[in-house]
């Protein structure tokens, strides 16, 4: 699936025991989302291009998902630099505030930062194997088992909607601007939320006849060596590093 597109390969990172990728990738993303400073933002912007230089991706794919982050992070920079204030007579007054500007640049450095580290750490891994890896870091059972069956079962919801805009089609329904559409595709909503509710239902009967009572059993395991060890020592080195310089500007 598209999910996987960068979880093959055989480079240090895509080698790397996951519970690390996921200690680093989570710290990285709680020390950027936390500075201030753009000294330790465009470090950590640097640490996030390194990653993905490390990684080897296939440079069209990953161009294509940080488009689709910047594309939203692109309305930022048209409404941050803008506030209103009220005026004489009930009127208001649209003023240019720089300091929108500035808090712009800083949104977007920091989501194209830790966009580069989720997708150079965790994309490199597949997705079962970070879901076992979630388990192993001890994260709430229920959590893991949602994003278990979220993956497992969104292809087969995606293809009950495509089974169901078939038919609408095979019908002769053609999309417009009008009352008789939205209903249609407010009643195209509601099929597939009752199908995923019976689909949910049929798949949880089955489990319990095959005896499960809410435990994700671990029969396989990762092999922690000491590559996972200079890697997360050297990456919290880098952290460190970040923190120092969001504090000492600070």
């Amino acid at each position: 699936m598209h999910l996987e597109t960068f979880a093959h390969g055989h480079t240090f990172l895509h080698q790397l025991d996951p519970r690390a990728k996921i200690l680093a990738a989570a710290g990285f993303s709680l020390v950027v989302g936390l500075s201030t400073t753009i000294s330790a933002l465009w470090a950590g912007l640097t640490i996030g291009v390194v990653v993905l230089l490390v990684g080897k991706l296939p440079l069209w794919p990953l161009l294509k998902r940080l488009w689709a982050v910047n594309f939203f992070v692109a309305f930022l920079w048209l409404v941050l630099p803008w506030r209103l204030e009220m005026g004489q007579g009930w009127s208001w007054d649209l003023i240019y505030d720089p300091k929108g500007l500035a808090l712009a640049g800083i949104i977007t450095i920091k989501a194209n930062a830790i966009v580069m580290i989720l997708i150079g750490l965790l994309a490199t891994s597949p997705i079962n194997n970070l879901f076992h890896a979630l388990a192993h870091l001890k994260a709430p059972q229920k959590l893991v088992h949602l994003f278990l069956f979220f993956y497992r079962y969104m292809h087969v919801l995606h293809r009950e909607y495509h089974k169901l805009t078939l038919a609408m089609r095979a019908r002769g329904f053609q999309p417009g601007n009008n009352m008789h559409t939205y209903r249609t595709y407010a009643q195209l909503a509601g099929m597939v939320l009752v199908k995923s509710y019976d689909r949910a239902e049929r798949v949880y009967q089955a489990m319990l006849c095959r005896g499960f009572h809410g435990t994700y059993w671990l029969l396989d395991h990762f092999d922690w060596s000491k590559r996972e060890t200079i890697f997360l020592s050297l990456f919290g080195l880098a952290l460190a590093g970040l923190m120092a310089l969001s504090l000492g500007a600070g």
